[in-house]
């Protein structure tokens, strides 16, 4: 099995997994969260350490561990990515399963089983963004909007969209529901790393909000920023934060 088949694979099924939590009714709010996010860790854990024993992995859920460190190849996972989403029973959550290879984001599977059919974004089978004229759509935290998004969008005269996980947030970039994704309010290496890998295969700028690239597999795994937009918004989104 290829890795981006193993990886669509176990985003499914994790996504199955927490899809079967949910509706079993028997737990809701913070305490559905939690045993999700657990369920959905245990198993891609396992999975992937008998498929691909001798990668590294680094997972929100798991304790960290140097090894990693030493390993080319590393799974970077996030079992539920908006937890607070999940246990509210939206639909703005998702599954990350990422493959870093040498830093890279090189593979990535961003699983939104909430949606109807449970759509998975893949790197390796891409489609065509669909076209948008006009100002463009900013997705932002719909809890805690990030004061730069903010500011960028009063700038490009832009729309504000809030929602829930930072997959979900960039996966409206990639399905054309939104032209700008910028973060600054800190995140972690798990919340963009598949996010990123699917969005840069689809043609899409990725980088941190000064322009730098995204690097993974990193001892520190806070990563403070995230900029994923559609490539002719780059230049303008930048100038606009004075970068």
């Amino acid at each position: 099995m290829t890795d981006a088949d193993l990886a669509a694979d176990l985003a499914k099924a994790a996504g199955r997994i927490l899809l079967e939590v949910r509706d079993s009714g028997l737990l809701d709010g913070a305490a559905l969260g939690k045993t999700g996010d657990l369920t959905a860790n245990q198993f891609l854990v396992r999975a992937l350490r008998h498929h691909r024993p001798e990668d590294g992995l680094l997972s929100e859920e798991s304790r960290d561990t140097e090894e990693r460190l030493h390993k080319s190849r590393v799974w970077i996972i996030d079992p539920v990515d908006g937890t607070r989403e999940y246990g509210e029973e939206r639909s703005d959550w998702a599954v990350h399963v990422a493959l870093a290879v040498d830093g890279v984001a090189a593979l990535g599977v961003v699983a939104l089983p909430g949606l109807g059919g449970g759509l998975v974004l893949r790197s390796d089978k891409i489609g065509e963004i669909p076209h948008h004229d006009g100002p463009p759509r900013l997705v932002i935290s719909r809890t805690r909007p990030a004061a730069e998004a903010l500011s960028v969008a009063e700038r490009l005269g832009g729309a504000l969209l809030p929602m829930g996980s930072a997959g979900a947030k960039a996966m409206a970039v990639v399905r054309g529901e939104a032209e700008i994704y910028l973060h600054s309010g800190g995140q972690y290496e798990w919340d963009s790393c598949a996010p990123a890998a699917v969005a840069a295969a689809y043609g899409l700028h990725c980088s941190r909000i000064d322009g730098s690239p995204l690097i993974y597999n990193q001892k520190e795994t806070y990563m403070p920023d995230l900029l994923i937009c559609k490539k002719e918004w780059k230049e303008p989104v930048l100038d606009a934060l004075g970068i």
